[in-house]
């Protein structure tokens, strides 16, 4: 039975996480792999409900602690339902953020501290890594300009520049940290530029894998 693979992708807001994961699916089918396309939070029914939660503007300020146990809440039922089953049946996983986006998000937007989230990490993911991420990186401001486009605004994409600095440089300090898993790309040049990137680093992979 083939071995399953998982690749996230990971950025602040407006870096194109959505036209660029479309690309990556591309690629992955004219590798003919099979694949399980989902994100975080989210990507099961329990889950999307508690995305919604977190998304949602509301009028009550909501704990950082709070945010922190849903985001893991919606994890562990991810996981359970979708992920798991998924690379134990030999499929690769292509996912929309995964516990990285909880570091930079929680842990560098928030300020709350790594070892509360490693900890859960430990309880919930048991050991389970991305085996690639893809990590799409842009200047603050460039990303919030391009997100302020598309409409109206999330309670996270609602939050100020300086939030946003943070999560941007939580994710750097990251990749910087574990260069095997990740893949920074620069995603301030054009689309064609940014996709050659992306392709460059999958197909380096996949011969890594031996496709």
């Amino acid at each position: 039975m083939s071995v399953g693979r998982f690749i996230t992708l990971e950025g602040t807001e407006g870096v194109g996480k959505s036209t660029n994961l479309r690309f990556i699916e591309s690629v992955l089918q004219q590798q003919t792999i099979d694949y399980q396309l989902t994100r975080e939070p989210g990507g099961t029914p329990l889950a999307e409900e508690v995305r919604e939660l977190l998304l949602r503007n509301r009028t009550e300020e909501v704990a950082d602690d709070a945010e922190l146990l849903l985001v893991f809440a919606a994890r562990a039922q991810h996981l359970t339902s979708v992920i798991r089953p998924a690379l134990a049946a030999g499929r690769w996983v292509l996912c929309d953020r995964f516990t990285d986006a909880t570091f930079a998000y929680q842990g560098g937007g928030r300020g709350l501290s790594k070892e509360t989230i490693s900890l859960l990490e430990t309880l919930v993911q048991r050991g389970l890594q991305p085996d690639l991420t893809i990590l799409l990186d842009l200047p603050v401001e460039i990303g919030l300009s391009r997100a302020r486009q598309r409409g109206e605004l999330d309670r996270f994409e609602n939050e100020r520049m300086a939030f946003f600095e943070q999560v941007r440089q939580a994710y750097l300090e990251r990749a910087a940290a574990d260069p095997q898993r990740f893949a920074v790309i620069d995603a301030s040049g054009t689309l064609e530029q940014v996709q050659q990137q992306i392709a460059d680093v999958l197909q380096r992979y996949f011969q890594e894998q031996g496709l």
